[in-house]
């Protein structure tokens, strides 16, 4: 699944491999048959209690962390939405019309109460949970949590600089139910409790650290323990949970294997026997098993939404999952070439008028994208601030002294930093002309690169387009100083398959683009930015999210690139209770099958 805004981190927030899919013609092949139910939906029918639903895996996706803490380099959100299968966070997100809300009814904690001017946050959790072996869920199982990612806080893969931990003075716990949390200073409650609490995790104290050891031991201890692969499903440590599953096989290979938590005592109790998370090394082998009726729970490629009658033939309802997430192109301002032409506000004004999201998403993406605005999801902006226009693009550059040489690329024939010169460092004479990293292995997003290229090139832009694996361009494009040698080897770079970054319920910018911000791939750095992120975190405000998404939006520190669907999934029809929450979590304790007559055939 993608990256999340742990980055994740999503980056490294979570990234997906590409949906690499040929083969696509629609053979009847041996799926489920439509006839089995006579009503067709997300809810209702009949249910009938057990069985074993399997959901397919995205390409190359393989679950490979245990531990509901991340380490840089396991932040993928398919590991994280399985942990929080088997360890509840306090609060987990859901969509409430155009937004998302920490209040859940699957929620481990009641809300919290904000006091002191916003400056103490107390937490009661609700009664009655459990762990697995009889134990109530206590504060001090909270505390456990923050010991850990406090005393080992450049371990953990969701640390920023100023944020959590180091924004918590005191963790005080008032009894067993109840805590509450001293901060450095007032924060806008509705940031704190979606981008700081939602981190908050209990884990079991009683059987990992049973004798009080040093927080630093403890986590190199389960640190050991979660970089075992094999021994996921057999060691002991693993099985103390209180989520509403717990491990039944996990394999080296991805393939893991979920039953109930008898022991559970949350309001949402499994009705499946089993859930089973199915690997695939490639999305042409998901392809075929999905139509021969391998999966319960996969995908299919964009271009077939068109033809998804004959899926629902075959017996699945077709349902693009969007995500709440952002899609872009990073600019690397530290480039030596490059950056000087990235750093002028006028081109990447230009370069992102070049861009046809409109088009992009409805032909390249088959309808299942759309348009990217800003910094923040679509929905919360009013208006696209470039839209498709490639003669006020070239008037732009031409105010700013580009002017077409041989063969056609521009060329600066205005250098300086006045008002109608090229700008700081871009020398008299030098072409317009830039690289882009982008990852392999999706047909849509190479089409899409060779779109924006085509785009490019007509305006007297050379965008010289190189492919290569997922991993590689996440390896790649990351923050770097100017003189480091890896700082030369990528200028603009694309990870965003299946979008870029996936937002927290509270979608402000201190991970993305605030100056040294862990996930600022780019190296963006602009005051006023730093201080409109800033007024998300501090003010209770509801207009400053839109400032800052507006404000940034302007500024075009990245190219904003249309926001594909997470995956265009193919559900069973006698599968019911899917909900696609649009942070990429799943709850297949809500999932059933239903029967036609007397049961299911």
């Amino acid at each position: 699944m993608g990256l999340r805004s742990t980055r994740i981190r999503g980056p490294l927030a979570g990234l997906v491999a590409a949906l690499i899919l040929g083969g696509t013609g629609l053979a009847t092949g041996c799926g489920p048959r439509a006839d089995r139910i006579t009503d067709v939906g997300a809810t209702g029918g009949t249910m009938v209690e057990g069985g074993t639903a399997t959901m397919a895996l995205p390409p190359a996706a393989t679950p490979n962390w245990i531990f509901p803490i991340g380490a840089p380099g396991y932040l993928a959100t398919y590991n994280s939405s399985l942990q929080h299968l088997l360890y509840l966070p306090l609060y987990q997100p859901e969509k409430k019309g155009d937004a998302l809300s920490p209040d859940s009814p699957r929620n481990l904690a009641e809300q919290p109460r904000y006091s002191d001017g916003n400056k103490t946050v107390t937490v009661t959790l609700k009664k009655g949970y459990r762990w697995s072996d009889g134990k109530p869920v206590t504060t001090r199982d909270v505390e456990f949590w923050f010991d850990l990612i406090k005393y080992n806080k450049a371990e953990w893969g969701g640390y920023s600089p100023k944020l959590l931990p180091d924004n918590i003075k005191r963790f005080q716990a008032i009894d067993e139910r109840t805590f509450r949390l001293r901060l450095d200073r007032a924060y806008n409650p509705a940031w704190f409790t979606a981008n700081q609490l939602l981190y908050f995790t209990p884990l079991p104290r009683h059987a990992w650290d049973p004798d009080n050891e040093d927080p630093k031991k403890v986590f190199a201890r389960l640190t050991r323990h979660a970089k075992r692969l094999s021994a996921f499903a057999t060691d002991p440590l693993w099985k103390t949970v209180n989520g509403p599953w717990k491990v039944r096989r996990w394999t080296t290979s991805g393939q893991v294997a979920l039953e109930p938590n008898n022991r559970y005592s949350g309001p949402d109790k499994p009705h499946l026997d089993r859930v089973v998370f199915k690997p695939f090394t490639t999305a042409d082998s998901e392809f075929n098993v999905l139509r021969s009726g391998g999966v319960d729970y996969g995908y299919i490629p964009p271009s077939v939404m068109a033809q998804s009658g004959k899926f629902q033939e075959m017996g699945y309802r077709v349902d693009p999952w969007e995500g709440w997430a952002i899609t872009y192109l990073v600019l690397n301002f530290n480039h030596p070439t490059a950056g000087p032409l990235l750093r002028q506000t006028y081109l990447r004004q230009a370069l992102q008028l070049l861009i046809d999201q409109r088009a992009i998403s409805k032909v390249i993406w088959h309808g299942s994208a759309d348009p990217t605005r800003g910094p923040v999801p679509a929905s919360l902006l009013a208006k696209d601030p470039y839209p498709y226009d490639p003669a006020a693009a070239k008037r732009l550059l031409a105010a700013h002294g580009w002017k077409a040489g041989d063969g056609g690329t521009l060329r600066c024939v205005r250098p300086g930093t006045g008002g109608d010169a090229c700008g700081k460092g871009i020398e008299e004479g030098q072409p317009l002309k830039l690289s882009l990293l982008s990852q392999s292995g999706s047909t849509e997003s190479s089409n899409q690169m060779q779109e924006i290229k085509s785009s490019y090139d007509k305006a007297g832009i050379t965008l010289d387009v190189r492919q290569q694996p997922l991993n590689t361009v996440l390896g790649t494009t990351v923050p770097c100083e100017r003189t480091e040698p890896l700082c030369k080897a990528w200028q603009l770079g694309f990870f965003g398959t299946a979008g870029s970054w996936y937002f927290p319920p509270d979608p402000s910018g201190e991970q993305l683009f605030a100056t040294g911000a862990p996930s600022n791939m780019g190296n963006w750095s602009d005051p006023r930015t730093d201080e409109l992120i800033k007024d998300t975190e501090y003010s209770g405000d509801p207009a400053a999210m839109r400032r800052y998404g507006e404000y940034v939006a302007r500024k075009v520190p990245v190219l904003w690139t249309p926001n594909p669907a997470y995956q265009v999934s193919a559900i069973r029809n006698d599968l019911r209770g899917v909900d696609q929450n649009p942070t990429l979590s799943l709850a297949p304790q809500d999932w059933y099958f239903v029967k036609k007559g007397a049961g299911r055939k």
